[in-house]
């Protein structure tokens, strides 16, 4: 087998676990109606089709077990820690000290470092800013006396564990 027909049938195998992916969420979304179905399916197809020319097969290796862990985590941390920005808001004993924290990331510049972003972007009392001239990202936090950094460091290195690898490449 030829390195381009090889490449072929890989994009191809890519095309429909993803659809496969993409389907099965529609059936949780929709449930069993026939013409949803369809529809679904057609969907499906054509965001698979487009995720694979967003996001080639090899940018990112991820392990569905690796995964779920990840997001039972991140929904776990999402849940503490919009408790603790919402205590901190309201009880005035403790005041926001709020401000930006760098952090360099071990994960490859690219794809993986804007999928991390993404995800912790989401965890409350956090919000990746950018980059500044050292390549480290610029994180607004609430509070700069907190360890922003390395519980950054330890998000990096689950979201490491989730991708099944070193996230570097």
């Amino acid at each position: 087998m030829s390195g381009t027909e090889h490449s072929r049938r890989n994009t191809a195998m890519t095309v429909l676990l993803r659809a496969l992916g993409l389907f099965a969420f529609w059936l949780v979304v929709s449930g069993l109606k026939p013409l949803d179905m369809a529809a679904g399916a057609f969907t499906a197809g054509v965001a698979a089709w487009i995720s694979v020319r967003l996001l080639p097969p090899g940018e990112l290796s991820v392990r569905p077990l690796g995964l779920a862990l990840y997001a039972m985590r991140m929904l776990r941390q999402s849940v503490v820690a919009g408790a603790d920005v919402a205590w901190r808001a309201l009880d005035p004993r403790l005041p926001l000290r709020p401000g930006f924290v760098r952090y360099r990331m071990r994960l490859a510049p690219g794809t993986p470092q804007s999928a991390f972003c993404t995800m912790t972007s989401l965890m409350p009392g956090t919000l990746p800013c950018g980059t500044d001239a050292d390549g480290a990202v610029v994180v607004h936090c609430l509070d700069v006396t907190q360890p922003v950094a390395a519980q950054l460091a330890t998000e990096e290195a689950s979201f490491v564990r989730a991708l099944g690898g070193e996230g570097n490449g």
